[in-house]
């Protein structure tokens, strides 16, 4: 097993067991978040933290299977399902000076399962309060 930035380590824990204090002890307060469903950006690392935790309950055997990194930026390659079907993608993640995570964009394929990752997360967070809550303070 390779050695990552404890930061890189710190997520795959997180990630594993979808904790997510975890994942907001490992978040810049202003973390940038671009997810592979749809073009918007989400900030801010409550709220980053919660969607993940909802894509952890989406994918089944996530598995990650590379990691590429070139100073503070990785490139993390994973396999998973989402339903029946398969799914690869690459979880891009830039640390600050400080080690935390402060962009994270995900890029997947295919259009299918991408798809199904949406219809998902629209119902997840639909159906959760916090979300619910941002929706008021938006209007």
């Amino acid at each position: 097993m390779h050695s990552y930035h404890p930061t890189i380590e710190s997520f795959f824990k997180a990630i594993k067991s979808n904790n997510v204090d975890q994942l907001e002890s490992i978040f810049d307060e202003n973390i940038l978040f671009k997810p592979p469903t749809y073009w918007k950006e989400w900030q801010g690392k409550e709220v980053v933290a919660r969607i993940l935790s909802h894509v952890g309950s989406v994918f089944k055997n996530l598995e990650y299977k590379r990691v590429l990194c070139n100073d503070l930026d990785y490139f993390l390659e994973f396999n998973c399902k989402i339903g029946d079907l398969d799914a690869t993608g690459v979880d891009m993640i830039t640390l600050n000076k400080r080690g935390l995570i402060e962009k994270f964009e995900v890029v997947m394929r295919p259009y299918k399962s991408v798809g199904k990752l949406r219809k998902s997360m629209t119902l997840l967070t639909s159906n959760d309060p916090f979300f619910k809550s941002l929706q008021v303070k938006e209007k």
